[in-house]
């Protein structure tokens, strides 16, 4: 029996009673409300946990990157949505070569990618299906609704590409501070959709697909009649951003870093051994700092995540503690995704006991095998 605390240090460790609960509940919000459920990979890059969410309701998955996507199909799993236009033709072949193994559903939001994509396809002689990405407030990717008609009147004319619905991201929802504000990122991302619903209809266009995605927004989302599909992702870990947004209470974080305390020169300060390359730099994606400094250590309200180096982290210290050199603390990153995507596993933990290793299977730089030279 191996006991998280005689790990090594850093350490990457997941919570299996809640990581289970997570993935559950998301399942059972989109079950209970008539929705698709298609989480996005990105945020754990995991073929494991994308296997727990297939048997938690999950229909189909979105993913970030191709690697991810062949990752998925090679791993068996048949229904896979593009979150970002793919352009490159090197990359197009690739999704080529998926979509002939599975089903694959594109996005896009213009033309001209649309129409490099149109070209590979033709000379395989596949019809692959794609979404309009809708602009909902986060003006990073997509269309302004009331324009999806235009570029789906210009998409028709592409024989090989088949409409099948829009979708968007309300990213901006990450410079929310509290839940009455993830409540207005959220209304604008529905009136978005339904007015890009309203357009294409109106030209005659089938909308079978009306995708949403962010973990904040998705209970809100699953209430909305016109939404299909949630894609959130982070739900499965949550952290510290969601805490600060008061989506979930802190016993929700599944993923945490395991660190030790390895100098005290300042009465106020001590060193541990993981830094930026476990935790990323994030205080708040899309928006205002949400976080008090850089993670947050558990069961020690009087430390401060101050600062990060590449591999060891300050701990400013605002009031008593008995904290000292050697021992272990456990953080709970800002931004859980970023923190998944620096290892190649996770331990599984469960009452203090490691119980099995996720692997982190679909990185880039661990799953797909550098170009022949």
């Amino acid at each position: 029996m191996l006991m998280k605390n005689a790990l090594p240090t850093p350490s990457f460790l997941v919570d299996l009673d809640k990581l289970e609960q997570n993935i559950r509940e998301m399942g059972e919000l989109c079950k209970a409300n008539g929705k698709e459920l298609w989480p996005m990979v990105k945020t754990h890059k995991s073929s494991q946990i994308a296997k727990m969410q297939g048997q938690a309701g999950a229909q189909g998955y979105l993913v970030g990157t191709i690697d991810e996507a062949e990752m998925l199909v090679e791993q068996g799993f048949k229904e896979l949505m593009f979150a970002y236009p793919v352009t490159a033709s090197e990359n197009i072949a690739r999704v080529r070569e998926l979509a002939k193994k599975a089903h694959v559903i594109v996005s896009f939001d213009g033309v001209e990618g649309a129409k490099l994509c149109n070209e590979m396809f033709a000379l395989a002689d596949l019809k692959v299906d794609y979404l309009i990405t809708i602009d909902c407030g986060l003006h990073r990717l997509g269309v302004q609704p009331e324009k999806a008609a235009v570029l789906a009147q210009e998409l028709k004319k592409l024989s090989h590409l088949q409409l099948k619905g829009i979708a968007s991201h309300p990213g901006h929802v990450y410079g929310a501070s509290n839940l009455d504000e993830v409540k207005k990122v959220a209304a604008e991302e529905i009136k978005a959709l339904g007015v890009a619903k309203e357009v294409l209809v109106k030209e005659g266009f089938a909308v079978e697909i009306i995708a949403t995605g962010s973990t904040p927004t998705a209970p809100l989302a699953a209430q909305d009649k016109n939404i299909t599909a949630l894609r959130p992702g982070n739900y499965v870990f949550y952290d510290v951003l969601q805490m600060a947004m008061g989506v979930v209470p802190e016993e929700r974080c599944s993923l945490t870093v395991l660190a030790t305390v390895i100098s005290h020169t300042r009465e106020d300060l001590y060193i541990m051994d993981a830094g930026s390359k476990c935790f990323g730099l994030d205080k708040g994606a899309h928006g205002i700092s949400l976080a008090q400094g850089f993670g947050m250590v558990k069961g020690h309200p009087e430390l401060i995540v101050e600062g990060l180096s590449e591999e060891v982290g300050k701990l400013k210290v605002t009031g008593p503690t008995s904290l000292k050199v050697g021992d272990k603390v456990e953080v709970i990153p800002n931004h859980a995704c970023s923190s998944a995507n620096m290892t190649n596993y996770l331990l599984g933990c469960r009452n203090d006991v490691v119980e099995e290793v996720i692997y982190v299977d679909a990185r880039g730089g661990s799953y797909r095998k550098p170009p022949v030279l």
